[in-house]
């Protein structure tokens, strides 16, 4: 196994992504300095999270699943069999088998940037599903994207679970939703989850462990650009916070330098002074008609909302429709 991930790795070190390496440079460089948290998601980053759904203090992942068992039903009536299911960011596919037991989709399209995890996802849920044709797509859905040539003329619906339209800002969601109604189609549905504004005291253990694994998520992050862009960060002088920001109603995830250091990424020097941070993620919250608003912004009409008892989480249901000719 430790031979298997050296080898892979090595591979990665080897065809580093160019949008990695002017992400992290043109980062670092910036003040404030922000690294897009899209690059958490190598496959020890893919691992982490993974493990991340299933702490106590994660509510997100447990409820949406509550959610999706009790409103599978529902949600076939209004989606109807037949159509291909294309989950944009779709991990380890955890959620996937109740939405496709539910619905009879023609195919499955899961969407990536990890590719090794995808693939391996991709053959667990195929072997769940043997009648099921899976077309794994390793491709950042942040950017442009092509559909496999099989599900062409086929009814979609997108899933995008996870509240990871969150991760962005108001402007970059809405953006990602217009490119997702493009991907997907006209008449096309999204079966989507939003986080739920809430309070702090819930909010931030969610994202700052007792177990301290979500700080080894965000770590992470600097073990990659140390493998994979020939970096000497000094890890260890670097901590994991967790804050929430009430104007922008989001939680934000930094990793905060313990101490002064130097270090080069690239060929490129830095610095960093005590105290100092680099702002990695943020997961914004949404009430209920903000919600709405996000999906009709993108190009999206809401058709459908099922949500938890205690109004945690949401999934919505919601239908690419063309532009309206007037305002």
């Amino acid at each position: 196994m430790l031979m298997d991930r050296d080898r892979e790795a090595a591979t990665e070190t080897d065809m580093v992504d160019p949008a990695f390496r002017a992400d992290v440079l043109s980062g670092l460089a910036a003040r404030p300095r922000a690294i897009p948290a899209r690059w958490f998601y190598d496959r020890r980053g893919s691992e982490l999270f993974e493990a991340i759904t299933a702490l106590p203090e994660y509510y997100p992942t447990r409820t949406e699943r509550a959610i999706l068992a009790e409103a599978a039903p529902a949600i076939a009536e209004r989606v109807g069999a037949g159509r291909a299911v294309v989950e944009f960011g779709s991990g380890s596919s955890a959620k996937t088998p109740l939405l496709l037991g539910a619905v009879a989709p023609s195919a499955y399209v899961p969407i990536d940037i990890s590719g090794a995890f995808l693939r391996a996802s991709a053959a667990a849920l195929g072997a769940r599903f043997p009648g099921l044709p899976v077309h794994p797509v390793e491709a950042d859905f942040m950017r442009p994207l092509t559909l496999p040539r099989s599900i062409a003329g086929t009814p979609r619906l997108g899933f995008f679970p996870g509240s990871t339209i969150g991760n962005m800002g108001p402007q970059a969601a809405v953006g990602l939703l217009a490119a997702m109604a493009d991907t997907l189609g006209e008449g096309a549905l999204l079966l989507i989850g939003i986080d739920r504004i809430k309070s702090p005291t819930v909010l931030v253990p969610a994202y700052d462990d007792a177990a301290g694994v979500t700080a080894a998520f965000n770590l992470n992050l600097l073990h990659r650009i140390n493998r994979e862009l020939e970096g000497d960060i000094p890890v260890d002088r670097f901590r994991h916070v967790a804050r929430w920001n009430e104007a922008e109603a989001r939680i934000e995830m930094h990793l905060e330098a313990r101490e002064a250091c130097r270090f080069t990424v690239a060929g490129r020097a830095f610095q960093i002074g005590a105290g100092e941070t680099i702002h990695t993620e943020n997961s914004h919250k949404y009430g209920p008609r903000d919600a709405r608003l996000l999906l009709r912004a993108g190009g999206w009409q809401p058709r459908a909302e099922w949500t938890d008892a205690e109004d945690r989480f949401a999934l919505l249901l919601a239908e690419a429709r063309p532009a309206p000719a007037a305002p």
